[in-house]
């Protein structure tokens, strides 16, 4: 008879899975052991186990499908978590072995003990402990199945040594998503179609819920007359070849954006949950449709909330609705867009001399890095940006066109999240060309996986945005008033590291020669990483400022000067004058 952990890889492979992600141990033995001798499955091996999990989450994303991910007892399952919270957060399916100690020492105060299906509760939709091999393969098979049909993460707890015993069932069974059509009450969409029939100024908001209705979005939005709004998840699927987009909302998003939600009388939400509540117009009517009844109404009240999928619930509410004569809203939110769209464009050039006096060496612009990574990319490149100031340049400058995808720590909001989904993003899908906005922060905290993009030779295109800060705090502090104080990063030339590493590196600290590096690099035949000075000064201006914001910046002028810091506010002006003049 073969063992559970035989088992278990059995049961993986039949499902399709050819690839885990992890760091060894001895826990683990059983399961390593299985997979050798099986040699269906191959062993992706990083250097932290953090990583394993933003790479099976990343796999996961891309693909659809149950990713794998295993940790060995203590610390090493326990470095799982900041990814796993990120998986369960971003509704990817992945499958989580968390081995333990021996279990006749649970609870004792073994060496590495802990409780992992305590401890991953929060960040699961099922985590359970096999105690004795009767449970399997049906606890697997439990744990699967709540991954693929929650859209979330499951956490199988083994201790080694039942890992190891003789399975008492060795059954293998294939466990396939369930699909159901899911349409509101017809009451509720004659009331859905009242309400909108009524509106004369309709903005739709429209999230990663809408996934794989693009088409049925878009016919509603003709029908309407709306303008659409979307969120940064959704770009992916909702941005490309729209013509009624007006780009996004909320702190990363586009005065166009913001616009078309302050003037709709009516807002429709579509597979979103969009969480900043300052961005919901006062006023407006609000309906939205979402295939969790528990997430309607958390962000702003609600005239009408409809249980439904996305694109079931628009193509059985559109026989309903008659065609809108007057298109004014939706032509002036798309003209306004336009003129957003100028202006943003107008940023992302070389930096200029003469601006309150010259510098002999002017950082590049970030925004004029995101253009060109935008304009060198391929038509189904994969964007990975880290979280922090290289999300709000890949909202603003990244075109979804094509084929294109753009996933990240989108709602958990990790650092270090892009090298790591890189890694999973790439073996899961070695054709395409998978591209990271890193930042110089995100970049060190997590860059033993250098060593594992160059391992396992994955052709990442690695863009590092270096200003030698952690940025994006730098710029919450000056919105609060305060100076920047502990953000400063004394970083190596990641190049070199790169170089260190076996990973082709180049560093650019001219706006000349950043055009010429990055299509080196992206045309270079395996890794590579381009190191890029940019302005650390630069402001990422949300689309509407606070009084409290505007309060915020002149407290931190004020106490920048009296900290004996002048010179930083004259960079800042040098920085950043071209987007107010």
């Amino acid at each position: 008879m073969s063992t559970i952990a035989d088992n278990v890889i059995a049961t993986l492979r039949a499902n399709g899975v050819t690839r885990a992600y992890g760091v060894p141990g001895d826990s683990l033995n059983g399961f390593t052991e299985a997979m050798r001798r099986d040699g269906s499955i191959a062993w992706r091996l990083v250097r932290h186990e953090e990583s394993a999990a933003f790479a099976a989450a990343a796999d996961a994303e891309l693909t659809g499908d149950l990713a794998v991910v295993l940790g060995s007892c203590g610390p090493g399952n326990l470095h799982l978590i900041n990814g796993l919270f990120d998986a369960q957060r971003s509704r990817v399916p992945v499958l989580a072995i968390a081995a333990q100690i021996p279990s006749s020492e649970i609870g004792s105060g073994y060496f590495q003990e802990t409780h992992p299906q305590e401890l991953f509760r929060e960040c699961s939709v099922w985590a359970e402990m096999v105690t004795d091999a009767s449970q399997m393969p049906r606890m697997l098979e439990t744990a699967m199945r709540a991954a693929i049909q929650e859209r979330g993460v499951a956490v199988l707890v083994v201790p080694g040594d039942v890992a190891q015993t003789e399975a008492a069932d060795d059954r293998v069974t294939v466990v396939e998503r369930a699909r159901a059509r899911i349409v509101p009450a017809a009451d509720q969409l004659e009331r859905a179609a009242q309400l909108l029939g009524a509106s004369k100024r309709t903005t739709l908001l429209v999230g990663a819920g809408a996934a794989g209705a693009k088409d049925d979005v878009l016919a509603l939005a003709d029908l309407l007359a709306a303008p659409v709004v979307h969120t940064l998840r959704s770009k992916q699927d909702i941005e490309g070849d729209n013509p009624f987009d007006v780009g996004l909302t909320g702190l990363l998003g586009f005065a166009s954006g913001y616009r078309a939600m302050e003037e709709a009388e009516t807002v429709l939400m579509l597979g979103t949950d969009f969480p900043y509540r300052q961005f919901y117009p006062e006023g407006a009517r609000f309906i939205q449709v979402d295939t969790r009844g528990e997430h309607l109404g958390r962000r702003v009240p609600l005239d009408l909330g409809l249980v439904g999928d996305v694109g079931d619930t628009i193509r059985a509410l559109l026989p309903l609705l008659q065609r809108a004569r007057n298109r004014t809203h939706l032509e002036d939110s798309v003209k306004h867009y336009r003129k957003t769209r100028d202006k943003l464009d107008e940023l992302a050039e070389p930096p200029k001399k003469g601006l309150l006096g010259g510098r002999k060496h002017q950082a590049i612009h970030p925004q004029y890095l995101a253009r060109l990574v935008d304009e060198i990319a391929s038509d189904d490149a994969v964007f990975i940006p880290d979280v922090g100031s290289p999300v709000v340049y890949a909202a603003r400058y990244l075109e979804c066109r094509g084929d294109r995808r753009l996933i990240g720590s989108f709602i958990h909001g990790s650092m270090a999240n892009a090298v790591p989904q890189a890694i999973g993003a790439q073996l899961a899908q070695p054709e395409r060309q998978v591209v990271t906005l890193s930042g110089d922060g995100g970049l060190a905290m997590l860059m033993g996986e250098l060593l594992t993009v160059r391992q396992h030779d994955l052709p990442i295109k690695i863009v590092v945005l270096n200003n030698s800060s952690l940025n994006f705090v730098e710029l919450e502090m000056k919105a609060a008033g305060l100076p920047d104080f502990g953000t400063d990063l004394h970083n190596p030339d990641f190049s070199q590291v790169a170089q260190a590493c076996g990973i082709k590196g180049w560093r650019v600290t001219e706006a000349a020669d950043l055009e010429t590096s990055l299509r080196e690099a992206f045309a270079h035949d395996g890794p590579a990483l381009v190191d890029v000075v940019t302005e650390r000064q630069e402001l990422t201006i949300p689309p509407a400022i606070s009084a409290e914001q505007v309060k915020g910046f002149t407290l931190y002028a004020l106490r920048t000067v009296m900290s004996g810091r002048g010179d930083e506010l004259l960079d800042l002006s040098r920085a950043n004058l071209r987007q107010i003049f």
